[in-house]
């Protein structure tokens, strides 16, 4: 996933925008006036939702995100255009239509239980000349675009003669669309790239009642051909997600922990498109997207993910090279200021760990004990030869950097090459500083940027040095 770093796909998300809003309070007495609780408000949020949950994924991801929509001409359509802006999400491209409620929908939680939800929203299908709009404003900025979400809610925006000539435009100009569907006629998005039903919708819209390989076949199969797609695709939950092109295959869900499934299929489109559009193959795609739902679903209520939390989590199901651990200056100060944004503590500490012995082990050990991460600051050769000497160091700095980065103690390791690493503590800006025991009443470097400073006792007798003179020890006594 190293290779997605950086990259900035051009997508365009047309569907139903909306907002969901939330008033969070507790409740401790029942109505006079009704048997109804009555709930004590405390707080109240708003996100996007619908389409905008797709926006707000690849947003996460680093996409350059626009989009294509109709809204009212109404305070919730100014609220939502704000909450977009917000996220950097060109807006030029919404069309206002008079007399339409721009959907949105609010959510009383008491102690954390939902108790009601009312919505204002408007869910006819758009006017023809709203259609028309949309359409010319589409050929007008096509050739921009990178790849083409549609995300329908059911709320009017895409309707079957719309979606049709979008989709011829978006193929004519060799740009794929991926759909996430509703309802049960699924020809409106007949030439699509790809549509992703969950298996749910995939029964109700194929008629095909998927209980085995056999039946999953023909439901996917039967999909694909009716709707003229690309790519077969059906997502089977904790089974991972189904795809066919020239013969079946399914790709494993890997979620460790599934608190809330809430906008999963949001990411997986979001993913899927973010990957596609940066060249993976629908496989790499498929398994990119895995990783992403794998993120979402350990998290409460619609969440997304981020290039550096999906490594993070790859990493942590063993499906990441050590390399992956080894960052820039630059990465990792990005890096540790989204660590602390998600409530990490993280801990410095920096050496030169020329040849790793169980000393070096212990103390990496005892310094992750003190937070969440481990980040650690690495001298580069030419920085260990103006510590130590023309004769060290004995390993490079890369093969230093890759055995660091493989400890399970180490979750990020950075070469740094002055003679001190206190420009990356800066670019950190770590909870915790850790360094030897030998420190004790010295002034550390970076300890002015750090909120704590922990000094570890090395283990008696283990030293890069100490092993060196026993080698050298050895080789004299062999030689003689």
């Amino acid at each position: 996933m190293i290779e997605l770093k950086n990259k900035h796909p051009k997508v365009l998300v047309i569907g139903d925008l909306m907002i969901d809003h939330y008033l969070w309070g507790k409740c401790e007495r029942i109505s006079p006036e009704a048997p109804v609780q009555v709930v004590a408000i405390e707080k109240e949020t708003s996100v996007l939702g619908g389409a905008g949950n797709v926006i707000n994924n690849l947003y996460a991801l680093g996409a350059n995100v626009s989009v294509l929509s109709v809204i009212g001409h109404d305070s919730n359509a100014e609220e939502l255009k704000e909450m977009l802006e917000n996220i950097d999400v060109e807006i030029e491209n919404l069309v206002v239509e008079e007399g339409r409620d721009t959907s949105k929908k609010s959510r009383i939680i008491a102690s954390q239980q939902q108790v009601v939800r009312y919505d204002k929203e408007s869910t006819d299908d758009i006017s023809n000349s709203s259609q028309l709009e949309i359409i010319k404003k589409f050929i007008d900025n096509i050739a921009s675009y990178d790849i083409v979400i549609f995300s329908d809610y059911g709320k009017g925006v895409l309707t079957t003669k719309l979606t049709q000539e979008l989709i011829e435009i978006a193929n004519a100009n060799n740009k794929k669309v991926l759909v996430d569907p509703k309802g049960e006629d699924y020809r409106k998005y007949s030439g699509a790239y790809l549509l992703t039903p969950n298996k749910k919708e995939a029964i109700e819209a194929s008629k095909v009642n998927i209980q085995d390989e056999a039946t999953l076949l023909e439901a996917i199969t039967k999909l694909k051909s009716d709707c003229s797609l690309e790519i077969g695709l059906i997502t089977l939950s904790e089974d991972g997600i189904a795809i066919y092109d020239n013969g079946l295959r399914t790709h494993p869900t890997v979620a460790r922990e599934v608190y809330d499934v809430t906008g999963a299929g949001d990411t997986v489109i979001a993913s899927l498109a973010f990957a596609i559009a940066c060249g993976y193959d629908i496989d790499k795609a498929v398994k990119f997207s895995n990783l992403s739902a794998g993120v979402v679903v350990g998290k409460i209520g619609s969440a997304t993910a981020t290039l550096n939390e999906i490594i993070e989590y790859e990493s942590s199901l063993n499906k990441s090279t050590s390399d992956s651990h080894i960052k820039s200056l630059q990465e990792i100060a990005l890096l540790s200021e989204e660590l602390k944004k998600r409530g990490k503590k993280v801990v410095f500490t920096n050496g030169c760990f020329d040849i790793l012995h169980v000393g070096h082990v212990k103390y990496l050990e005892e310094a992750k004990s003190y937070g969440d991460v481990l980040i650690l600051g690495l001298n580069s050769d030419e920085s260990v030869r103006r510590l130590k000497g023309s004769t060290r160091p004995v390993n490079t700095e890369d093969d230093r950097a890759y055995i660091l980065a493989s400890l399970e103690a180490v979750d990020y390791v950075v070469k740094f090459y002055e003679d001190t690493p206190y420009e990356l503590i800066k670019a950190v800006k770590p909870h915790i500083l850790v360094k030897g025991g030998d420190y004790e009443g010295k002034e550390v470097v970076g300890q002015d940027i750090a909120d704590k400073l922990r000094l570890v006792n090395f283990i008696e007798g283990k030293s890069t040095t100490k092993t060196i003179e026993k080698i050298k020890e050895s080789h004299e006594n062999n030689y003689c």
